[in-house]
């Protein structure tokens, strides 16, 4: 690559805090193992006055996960070894159970457990704690996939992977961290703290946006493993350094963590060992976002380049976009440009996917088409009139019935447009033999809420909306772990004389969770 446009970097750096508002943040670059750039700005903590600097910890997030499977593979031990701890650990499956591998890589086909806190009654603000784990995770009777043949992402594999670990070697998982990587890296001051109700160095974290304003963020939430490490802007540009550093060996930490996985059926897996590889341009990258109500983080890597970005936000910004950005400055890519074709209105719909359980639902608009599967809508840019994709997703419309591909997650199907109206004769108890958790739907007026009960509480009541016949869907904006769920796709299962026998309901992390109705 040519070498970087160091004063356009630099604008670029300034730039960032009023386009992307909020109380501060702090960016860097490594490029051939030097530290080009290392921007902060703002206040760690404004009601205090605390400015922020680059030697304030930040907590990471989902980053740990790559940190914790490098731990994993430098205990020496065959990963098979560990399956009798697997089966441990999930006592109650009754499907395939998952290997060690596929807990690394997001294959296993478990419920992500932060999701399913929801379906167990969670407050959002409520605590969990470190003995909450095992029981949530143990309840497990199924996966939502043959493990090895899909991705879906679980904070639970990991959360697993660090008490296997710690029962391996005997040690703390914090200890593991500091002798294997952080000392090793020169992360002078990252440190496993999992306990998110109090951030180190008196950082704070922030909801809201620059519309309605910026409030601090609450958490009380234990993780680790999947989450709980806090670093730096200074540690983490040492980690880029380090990679760097290793670069040319073999069995260095970062080239064995970053070596490409396969599904089962032999395709090729975007996510192995804690990162997500992707490209930026023609170049390909690892990396890895991290999220918690109030953080927002993200680190890119381009080995080819010798090229590494780091964005932390104490906000809830778009730190990937944002790196995204520095990384494609640092690599002379030109920033795209919005354009696009109007999408047919024959693409406007809700459609039903019947493996995962969950509705697409498709807006056509001037600049494509834009759908909501997975969580946050994507925008589509149409190929043909019955054709449209994106970096993630194809889709083919054929009628009322679209064909979807997501190659990230070795996903594809048929999804068919859903009609009709929602019956409102849906209220009485439910319970799932998966969870050992209840679901309770209230009429109240002709207005129905729902609520879930579980060993973690009752949750808060939450509107159902009508879709389509029996189908309805119940929001989820607020859960303990960020992003929260999303909409619940919930569709109702009826007896041969047309009463309410149960309901599935699901999200993208958690999907086909079957409940038996038990009574009024």
């Amino acid at each position: 690559m040519p070498p970087i446009d160091q004063a356009a970097l630099e604008r670029l750096a300034e730039s960032i805090p009023n386009e992307v508002r909020g109380p501060g943040g702090a960016i860097g670059v490594v490029k051939d193992g030097r530290t080009v750039l290392r921007h902060v700005w703002g206040y760690a903590d404004p009601k205090r006055h605390l400015p922020m600097t680059a030697s304030i910890r930040f907590p990471i997030c989902s980053i740990s996960k790559q940190f914790t499977c490098g731990v994993l593979i430098g205990l020496g031990r065959d990963l098979d070894s560990f399956e009798p701890a697997v089966r441990d650990w999930l006592p109650n499956l009754e499907t395939p159970r998952p290997g060690v591998r596929e807990l690394c890589n997001n294959q296993s086909g478990l419920r992500d457990y932060w999701a399913l806190t929801v379906l167990h009654g969670a407050d959002a603000e409520g605590v969990f704690r470190r003995e909450d784990a095992r029981p949530l995770l143990a309840r497990m009777r199924s996966t939502h996939f043959a493990p090895g043949s899909r991705y879906s992402y679980s904070n639970g594999n990991y959360r697993l992977l660090s008490d296997l670990i710690e029962d391996a070697a005997g040690r703390p998982l914090a200890e593991l961290y500091r002798e294997r990587i952080f000392d090793a890296a020169g992360m002078a001051t990252a440190e496993l703290l999992p306990d998110t109700a109090t951030p180190a160095d008196g950082m704070v974290g922030h909801e809201g946006n620059d519309a309605v304003g910026f409030f601090p963020a609450t958490n009380r939430i234990y993780w680790t493993g999947d989450a709980g490490i806090s670093a730096s802007l200074d540690d983490m540009l040492a980690w880029e350094r380090f990679i760097d550093g290793t670069r040319d060996d073999e069995d260095g930490l970062y080239r064995r963590l970053s070596r490409p996985q396969t599904f089962s059926d032999g395709r090729p897996a975007p996510y192995g060992y804690g990162l997500a590889h992707d490209t930026i341009g023609t170049v390909a990258t690892t990396g890895h976002a991290g999220a918690l109500r109030g953080f927002r983080a993200q680190r890119l890597h381009a080995a080819s380049e010798r090229l590494s970005v780091v964005v932390l936000f104490n906000h809830e910004g778009p730190a990937g976009e944002t790196a995204t950005r520095l990384m494609k400055a640092a690599l002379g890519v030109p920033a795209e440009t919005a354009a696009g074709a109007a999408a047919d209105p024959a693409w406007n719909g809700r459609y039903l996917d019947p493996e995962t359980g969950l509705l697409l639902t498709l807006s056509a608009n001037p600049a494509g088409v834009s759908a909501v599967f997975a969580g946050a809508p994507e925008q589509l840019a149409v190929t043909r009139a019955d054709g449209a994709a994106s970096a993630a997703m194809t889709l083919a419309r054929r009628g009322d019935a679209v064909d979807y591909e997501r190659w990230r997650e070795n996903l594809r199907g048929t999804a068919t447009r859903v009609t009709g109206t929602a019956r409102p004769d849906i209220a009485g108890r439910y319970h799932s033999a998966e969870l050992d958790a209840a679901f309770r739907v209230v009429d109240t007026g002709g207005a129905l809420y729902g609520h879930f009960e579980g060993f973690l509480g009752k949750g808060e009541m939450a509107p159902l909306y009508p879709v389509a016949d029996d189908l309805w869907v119940l929001p989820c904006r607020r859960s303990m772990d960020a992003p929260a769920p999303g909409d619940w796709t919930v569709r109702i299962a009826r007896n041969g004389d047309g009463s309410v026998g149960g309901l599935t309901l699901g999200c993208w992390l958690a999907r086909n969770v079957g409940y038996v109705r038990m009574g009024a």
